[in-house]
C-alpha cells in the first residue's frame, strides 16, 4: 500500500512550528514613565535594537537629540542619550540602527518640558473676530436647505435608527455640507443632544459607521466628508479627486484668508451646526463635535467660532501654530506656510494661516474639550498640540502618549465616548 505526497506534507507541516523572526525594532524610553520633566532638568533615554527578545549590536546605533524634531542638539552612538531644554518644548530623539545587510531602523522617543506653558508663537490678528463674524454672517444669508436621500447604504438593521444621506446648502459659491445624519426613531421634541464626527486628511466618503454609532448612543448624529463631496461612491471616484482637484487642497489659498481652503472647511462646520440643531429632537443645550487629526483640528475650530458647541473631542489635533518657524519652531500638519525661492517663508502665507490656526480657535472655544497628544508624533508634534490645549480656557482634559506617533487609537476612542457620554450626563 502506498500514501501519495507525504513529503510535501510533512515539510508543511514542519515549517508551520518553526519559530517565527520578529523584525528588528529601535524602541527609546525616558528614565521617567510619563516622560515630564521641567526646564533645565536631565533627561536620560535609553535606546535599544531587538530581534525578538535578543538585543542587537549597540554600536551601530546612532542617535541624534533635537527640539522636537526641528533643531538639532546632540548626537552620538550606543544606548544612552542626554540633554536638556531651558524653556517649554519637547526633546525627541531620533536612534537609527543599522543591520548588517545594510538596512537601517528607526526609532523615535521623546519627552516633554514643562508643556503646559507652551505659548502660541503668534497672537490672533486683530481683525480675528470680525473676521469671522462677516464670513458668519454671509453664511447665514445662504438659507439652510437641504437634501434627505434614503439609500441602501443608508439604511441601517437596526430598526430602532433612521439615517439619510444629506447633502446641505452652504456658501453660495462653494460646496455643501455632505454626511450621514442619523437619530433614533420616535424621540420627542427637544429630548436628543447632539453630535458631529469630522475626519482627518484624505478624500473620502462620509462615515455611516459613525453616524449610526451616535444615534445608538441617544444622539441627533452626523459624520461629514471634509470636503462637501458625494458619499457612498466607488474607491475609484474619491482616488480621481484626491488625484486630481483635491490633490492640493491643503495648500490651495495659502497666502490669502478669503481663498485659504480651510475657511470653507471651518463654515461648512457651522453650517452643520445649523443643520442639528435644527431639529425638533434637539435638547436646546448639547453639541458635540469629535474628529482626529484635521478632524481634530475641524473640533477646535467648530468650538471656537460656534458657541453652541459645549463639547470637543480633538485627537491629535492638525491645524496647530502655524507660524512656529516665527519663534523657531515646528508648525503642525500641513505646514501650509510656503517657503520662497530664497528659503525664507512667505509673509502672505504666514499671515493667511493666522486666520485659521486651531490656537486661536482653541483661545476662543468654551467648550468642555478631551485632547489627545502623541509624543513622537511627527505630523501633528506635540509642541503645536499643546500650543493650542494651553489656551483653551474651559474644562480641559489632555491625554498624553510618551510612545505614540500619529494615530487614533481604540483606548483614545474609548475615552472621547466616556467623556462626552459624562458630558450629556450617561
Amino acid at each position: 500500500m502506498t500514501i501519495p505526497q507525504t513529503a510535501p506534507l510533512i515539510a508543511l507541516l514542519s515549517l508551520a512550528i518553526l519559530p517565527l523572526t520578529a523584525a528588528p525594532v529601535v524602541t527609546i524610553t525616558s528614565d521617567r514613565p510619563d516622560a515630564l520633566y521641567m526646564e533645565n532638568e536631565k533627561v536620560t533615554f535609553t535606546i535599544a535594537a531587538r530581534d525578538g527578545t535578543s538585543d542587537l549590536d549597540a554600536s551601530t546605533i546612532a542617535w541624534t537629540l533635537s527640539v522636537d524634531g526641528h533643531n538639532p542638539l546632540a548626537s552620538g552612538t550606543g544606548t544612552t542619550a542626554k540633554g536638556s531644554l531651558d524653556r517649554p518644548g519637547f526633546l525627541l530623539v531620533t536612534a537609527i540602527y543599522t543591520a548588517a545587510d545594510g538596512k537601517k531602523i528607526t526609532g523615535y522617543g521623546a519627552a516633554g518640558v514643562s508643556p503646559t506653558a507652551i505659548p502660541p508663537s503668534m497672537p490672533a490678528p486683530d481683525d480675528f473676530d470680525a473676521f469671522w463674524t462677516n464670513q458668519k454672517k454671509a453664511l447665514a444669508e445662504v438659507p439652510l436647505t437641504f437634501t434627505a436621500e434614503p439609500s441602501p447604504l443608508a439604511a441601517p438593521d437596526d430598526a430602532t435608527i433612521e439615517a439619510a444621506d444629506l447633502t446641505i446648502a452652504c456658501e453660495k459659491n462653494g460646496p455643501p455640507v455632505s454626511g450621514y445624519f442619523a437619530k433614533p426613531k420616535g424621540s420627542s421634541a427637544k429630548s436628543l443632544p447632539a453630535v458631529l464626527w469630522v475626519h482627518g486628511a484624505g478624500v473620502r466618503s462620509a462615515s455611516l459607521p459613525s453616524a449610526l454609532g451616535g444615534a445608538r448612543d441617544g444622539f441627533l448624529s452626523m459624520d461629514i466628508n471634509a470636503h462637501g463631496i458625494s458619499n457612498g461612491k466607488p474607491e475609484a471616484f474619491y482616488k480621481a479627486l484626491a488625484e486630481g482637484e483635491l490633490k492640493t487642497y491643503r495648500f490651495d489659498g495659502n497666502t490669502d484668508r478669503e481663498e485659504i481652503y480651510f475657511r470653507g472647511m471651518s463654515l461648512r462646520l457651522v453650517r452643520a451646526i445649523d443643520f442639528l440643531t435644527s431639529q425638533p429632537e434637539w435638547d436646546g443645550k448639547t453639541v458635540a463635535v469629535i474628529g482626529h487629526s484635521q478632524g481634530g483640528l475641524q473640533a477646535l475650530v467648530a468650538g471656537g467660532l460656534d458657541e453652541r458647541v459645549t463639547f470637543i473631542g480633538s485627537g491629535v489635533p492638525a491645524g496647530c501654530d502655524h507660524t512656529g518657524m516665527q519663534v523657531d519652531r515646528i508648525a503642525g500638519w500641513p505646514k501650509i506656510v510656503s517657503r520662497l525661492a530664497d528659503g525664507s517663508y512667505d509673509p502672505a502665507a504666514i499671515e493667511a494661516s493666522r486666520y485659521i490656526d486651531a490656537v486661536n480657535f482653541s483661545a476662543r472655544c468654551k467648550a468642555e474639550a478631551i485632547v489627545s497628544v502623541g509624543f513622537i508624533d511627527r505630523t501633528c508634534p506635540p509642541t503645536s498640540v499643546y500650543a493650542a490645549y494651553n489656551v483653551l480656557p474651559g474644562k480641559k482634559t489632555m491625554l498624553n502618549y510618551p510612545a505614540m506617533g500619529h494615530a487614533s487609537t481604540d483606548e483614545i476612542r474609548l475615552k472621547f465616548r466616556e467623556a462626552l457620554l459624562k458630558h450629556i450626563g450617561k
